[in-house]
């Protein structure tokens, strides 16, 4: 057993979660046991000794609830019941009893601000314009002509309005047709919903990870949203050729009612101890999070897509962070940073090249650990696995299915866990899994890794070991020195201690001075750094820590 997370006390609750690292799980993609190619609940806890073994914190399980996974879970039929291809309640149950025995907190995903649209709540709802759920998701009439009552844009491509012929009228999905939106104004809609995370709470769930959290409320004037015009590629949230990206979404989403109920779902995580973090997808996301998180009484953490994008060079890591700080430091607001998650490409291939060798990954992941926050990596980040090259006709996610070939969609980034390069489908399954294996990831399989003490896999190992021990970094202020490109300097104090870490995230070596009476620091698992006097050497895709004073 892994020992027990450091923790600070405020206000009598442990704070546990500052500067925690949390794994994302991806329930289809870790382990199946029992056959059909999808991952299931059994299959996550028989991983959990890896996992601690990995010196992680806190476990995030995308979700598990029952769908008829159109969007793979983020459709929820029932928010308390587990689908069957995942297992049974009781699997859930021992899961928890597992993490909590091997140290690990367990977080689930909260998907509030939309159902399935085979959720009994939206049958009921659309049935009729006077039934006792009427008024649970959002419905309008169209417009005198036939169209939808605005302009609003799903984020799936197309109008965020569909029409129900039972009601003659349209709602709302910002994401697919079968994913209506609830209506947060109705206030039995936020009492039900606290109830649903009551659920998980009895059942001894650590927090939630909560999607989408900036979309629970709209306009309720239905007012058009603004366009973009020349300031398209500067402010969109999704890719290029989507019309989701022509709007800036004023009226849509980040609606100042959220705070509100965001304050109510903080009471009710503080009466079980349990924490939150929120994804927050927005134009201006870095002040939303700051928002969404600022006084102590919402959200514990956010974490946006700043840093998800495909823009790769070491000033972006210092204005994102650094912006970050500066507009959340009234408020104390906290982040929660990542470069990796299920709904994008994958970090090495994302940012690198391909050529780059382990070093590129190992460098990522102690930057990554290195910025003020706290901070989730997402399966297979810790194996550096490229993303797969998945067929046309193997697709499965809408979104890729939509936009091809222009945009691949996500199934590239969900693809099974390479367990053993020796076993059928790596490990991962006696059949044929859901998502192709590609041979690519084999050689790069936890086996083989934990065989190599050069793997990034080891390196991730030792780094976060190391990093338990450094209170600076899970807990100190941070400042960013003037550095050019590619060099990243970071400074972390806390207690008197002041640390000082340098990454040349280039291809080819590089210098920096560091400061006087810097000290070497060791064990962190960064390789081939030379300090001459002041003078600091770096090679390509390497780093250094130092303590200054």
């Amino acid at each position: 057993m892994k020992q027990a997370i450091p923790a600070v006390e405020l206000n009598g609750q442990s704070e546990w979660w500052r500067g925690a690292s949390i794994y994302q799980i991806y329930p289809r993609s870790l382990q199946d046991t029992n056959g059909d190619g999808v991952g299931d609940l059994p299959g996550i806890t028989s991983r959990l000794g890896y996992i601690a073994d990995l010196g992680i914190d806190a476990i995030w399980i995308s979700p598990f609830f029952k769908s008829p996974m159109k969007d793979f879970g983020y459709d929820v039929a029932d928010f308390r019941k587990v689908d069957p291809v995942f297992g049974t309640i009781e699997d859930f149950d021992a899961l928890v009893a597992e993490a909590h025995r091997l140290g690990l907190k367990v977080l689930i995903d909260q998907v509030l601000s939309h159902t399935s649209d085979k959720h009994a709540w939206f049958k009921e709802s659309r049935s009729s314009r006077d039934n006792p759920r009427s008024d649970w998701y959002v419905w309008a009439d169209p417009r005198r002509d036939g169209t939808p009552p605005n302009n609003w844009q799903s984020v799936f491509g197309g109008s965020a309005w569909g029409w129900d012929p039972r009601r003659h009228q349209y709602f709302l999905h910002n994401f697919l047709p079968s994913q209506p939106d609830l209506n947060f104004h109705h206030r039995p809609v936020q009492d039900q919903l606290l109830e649903e995370c009551r659920f998980w709470l009895e059942r001894g769930v650590d927090g939630f990870r909560f999607d989408a959290c900036n979309f629970h409320f709209h306009d309720q004037g239905l007012r058009n949203n603004p366009s973009v015009g020349a300031r398209s590629q500067e402010v969109s949230t999704v890719r290029a050729g989507n019309p989701y990206g022509f709007q800036i979404h004023k009226f849509d989403k980040s609606r100042p009612e959220n705070l509100d109920f965001l304050q109510r779902l903080r009471g009710l995580l503080d009466a079980y101890g349990a924490v939150s973090v929120g994804e927050v997808g927005d134009e201006d996301s870095l002040a939303t999070m700051a928002d969404y998180t600022a006084g102590g009484d919402k959200l514990n953490m956010a974490y946006g897509f700043k840093l998800l994008t495909d823009e790769f060079r070491a000033g972006r890591f210092r204005e994102v962070v650094a912006e970050f700080e500066r507009r959340s430091r009234p408020g104390g607001g906290y982040g929660c940073w990542s470069f990796s998650n299920h709904d994008c490409v994958r970090v090495v291939t994302r940012w690198g090249h391909g050529d780059e060798g382990p070093a590129f990954a190992k460098v990522l992941m102690a930057v990554l650990g290195t910025l003020r926050g706290s901070f989730c990596v997402y399966q297979g980040e810790e194996l550096g696995l490229p993303e797969a090259e998945v067929p046309y006709n193997r697709l499965i996610d809408p979104y890729g299915i939509n936009f091809w070939p222009d945009f691949k969609g996500r199934d590239g980034c969900r693809t099974p866990i390479p367990w053993d390069r020796d076993a059928p489908h790596g490990g991962f399954s006696e059949a044929e899994p859901w998502l192709p294996l590609p041979v690519e990831h084999l050689p790069l399989s936890v086996a083989t890794q934990l065989g190599d003490p050069g793997s990034v896999l080891r390196f991730f190992q030792g780094f976060l070991a190391w990093r338990r021990d450094q209170a600076p970094l899970r807990l100190g202020s941070i400042r960013f020195p003037r550095t050019a490109d590619p060099l990243l300097a970071i400074e972390r104090e806390h207690g008197g201690v002041r640390l000082i870490a340098v990454f040349n995230l280039g291809p080819d070596p590089a210098q920096y001075t560091l400061p006087a009476h810097t000290e070497t620091l060791t064990g962190h698992g960064l390789e081939g750094a030379r300090v001459e006097a002041r003078q600091l050497h770096l090679p390509a895709w390497g780093g250094f820590f130092g303590r200054v004073g």
